[in-house]
């Protein structure tokens, strides 16, 4: 009888599928990435500690990654929505709601702890390094700042808004909001405490949605 048993069990071992895919390693890769460049910044990382505490080999870190420079591209893109949340669908409420939305302007204190440790990284990397430069801009700033000009062109041919140059008011919403959170480092000494923050953050934004004619 237990001959007959052991042949059914042996199919269901060879058939069991992948523990997890490429795309669910590198997307754990740059997950672990993100804190150790933030932890030790650019020069004190190593793919070789990013490795470790990722629970991966270097091999199959350099199977997805080529270099580090290309680890840090990836941890610039993934943090991309930590500044503005976009793309998103298409909301059946005001522009500036959707705006405050956007820029996540009552973003929790842990959430906005991660956004101030990797602003931080940015500013700290983009003037210690500036081979980093083209990357921060290409995969941060820049695309950032498309995301919103797209997103300012999509309301403008619904009728919502009115405004000649997209490009030029997300650069100008951008400056607005970022700006006036103040820099990472000095926010404490900015603001006196979050309420007085997000007030002055809704007031830029209610400033340009009436600029503009927002419906």
């Amino acid at each position: 009888m237990d001959s007959v048993d052991e042949p059914a069990a042996e199919p269901r071992k060879r058939g069991r599928p992948k523990v997890s895919s490429d795309e669910d390693k590198r997307a754990h890769i740059v997950e672990v990435a993100g804190r150790v460049f933030v932890k030790y910044g650019y020069a004190g990382s190593t793919t070789a500690i990013v490795a470790s505490e990722a629970g991966v080999s270097k091999q199959t870190l350099y199977k997805l990654f080529e270099s580090k420079e290309e680890l840090f591209a990836a941890v610039v893109g993934a943090h991309r929505r930590l500044m503005l949340d976009l793309p998103r669908p298409v909301e059946d409420i005001s522009i500036a709601a959707s705006l405050e939305r956007i820029f996540m302007i009552d973003m929790d204190e842990d959430k906005d702890a991660d956004r101030t440790g990797f602003l931080q990284l940015v500013f700290r990397e983009a003037a210690q390094f500036p081979e980093l430069v083209d990357i921060l801009q290409r995969e941060g700033m820049l695309a950032s700042r498309q995301h919103l000009a797209d997103w300012l062109s999509e309301r403008r041919s619904e009728g919502r808004l009115t405004l000649d140059d997209t490009a030029s008011g997300a650069r100008m919403l951008m400056d607005m909001i970022l700006g006036g959170m103040g820099p990472p480092e000095g926010r404490a000494r900015a603001w006196p405490d979050r309420a007085q923050l997000f007030a002055h953050l809704r007031r830029c934004i209610a400033i340009f949605a009436a600029g503009v004619g927002a419906a």
